[in-house]
């Protein structure tokens, strides 16, 4: 992955629901998720319904604001991979 942010996109909700209301945000921006970790919260005609992050790294933009109604496709948040650590740096003297 880059180190430019990904796009995450709003899931299809299912049954011929293509809206929802955005609830709150649990992930705010600079939040580092992993996956499977809950970002946001929206709500259906149906149900409540936690969005959960599809892939490792940090939010760096949220794309709306909680009372926002959401379609499906709509970008949701953006995530940046997280860097990897540096390698330790050798301290043995070069002979």
């Amino acid at each position: 992955m880059s180190d430019s942010p990904v796009d995450i996109c709003v899931p299809g909700f299912g049954h011929g629901l293509g809206e929802a209301l955005l609830i709150e945000w649990v992930a705010g921006v600079g939040d580092r998720v992993e996956r499977g970790d809950v970002v946001a919260v929206v709500e259906t005609d149906k149900a409540s319904t936690e969005i959960v992050a599809e892939r490792d790294g940090r939010v760096t933009a949220h794309s709306a604001t909680a009372g926002t109604i959401l379609k499906s496709g709509d970008v949701l948040y953006q995530l940046a991979a997280d860097q990897p650590p540096l390698a330790p740096r050798s301290t043995d003297p070069v002979t």
